[in-house]
């Protein structure tokens, strides 16, 4: 009797061992340090970051170098990795060059804050069999990376599962979908916008000081008072597609679609106040012509320099 209890007892041990076994998958601990982030590419939704991944594990069948795959990347280079053996952990060590596809936030630009992230995964085995532990002391940016026209506000590494809704045709398998555990870089990145902003609209705002001008001029003075926004409206319509050359496609109205249209509108609105004086003055009624002209030239002026800055002021906040 002593003898089926002790059998039973140690068969259920076993049992545990095995269950608790096939419950826990195998840890690698990861950590990333970046070295470089360069050729920031708005218009074909790209960049270019170079950072050193490292990781630390004890199942022999692990073999990053060969097993990586970073679901985001448009291209990855990975030279020959460096290995040791210390303790019988393996520790493996890898310079990676990455051409990242990114969704760019272009509404507020070029007062726009980007979120970039690298996502790393094994792409042998599943979160079943292999998870994360991030190495968050070792990881970090080099503090001597600038990007020119922008500075980092947050770095930070975490973990997260990626599901799939496939097993990649695994016959072993009966489930419909897969997880994988990945590793995460993440950086959030502001611009240095004020120099940037006065490049790109100096343009525009110049072609509504031309189209202004007009309200200088006497209503009679029929080809100047048109010509003048009409010159300028040409101009801010010019201004507007060198910017958009520059910029992704995007169903969005950005505040570069939206200062445009102000300057379209407030052009349009000068055509008007010089339409109106013309015909006052047309139909003898001199001074409501000069009234009409002056009262026109302040509110429109006055209304786009409002409107601007709280555009403005609407994007940065």
């Amino acid at each position: 009797m002593k003898t089926l209890i002790r059998t039973s007892l140690l068969v259920s041990l076993l049992f545990t061992s095995v269950l608790a076994q096939a419950q826990h998958p195998d840890t690698v601990k990861i950590g990333a340090y970046i070295i470089n982030l360069h050729d920031i590419d708005f218009r074909n939704k790209e960049y270019t970051i170079r950072f050193w991944l490292w990781t630390l594990y004890k199942n022999p069948s692990f073999d990053f170098a060969q097993q990586l795959d970073i679901p985001n990347a448009k291209e990855i280079e990975i030279p020959s990795p460096q290995m040791d053996l210390v303790e019988g952990t393996t520790w493996q060590l890898m310079k990676l060059k990455c051409k990242m596809m990114q969704d760019w936030e272009v509404e507020d630009f070029p007062f726009d804050k980007q979120h970039l992230m690298v996502r790393v995964e094994n792409s042998i085995y599943d979160k079943s069999r292999m998870v994360f532990v991030v190495d968050g002391l070792g990881s970090a940016y080099d503090r001597e990376l600038t990007l020119e026209g922008w500075r980092i506000n947050t770095f930070k590494v975490t973990t997260a599962g990626n599901e799939y809704t496939t097993v990649f045709g695994d016959p072993s398998s009966t489930m419909l979908h897969s997880e994988y555990d990945a590793f995460q870089i993440e950086l959030d990145i502001e611009r240095d916008a004020w120099g940037l902003f006065f490049k790109i609209f100096i343009g525009m705002y110049f072609a509504f000081l031309i189209s202004i001008i007009s309200f200088t001029l006497q209503p009679q003075e029929l080809e100047p008072r048109f010509g003048l926004p009409v010159g300028g409206l040409f101009a801010a319509v010019g201004n507007k597609y060198i910017i958009d050359s520059i910029l992704p496609e995007s169903t969005a109205f950005t505040l570069v679609d939206t200062l445009h249209t102000i300057t379209y509108l407030s052009i349009l609105v000068t055509l008007t106040v010089s339409a109106i004086a013309l015909h006052y003055f047309d139909t003898g009624r001199k001074e409501k012509s000069i009234a009409t002209n002056k009262i026109g030239s302040r509110l429109v002026i006055g209304l786009y320099i409002l409107t601007n800055a709280m555009v403005i002021f609407n994007a940065i906040s």
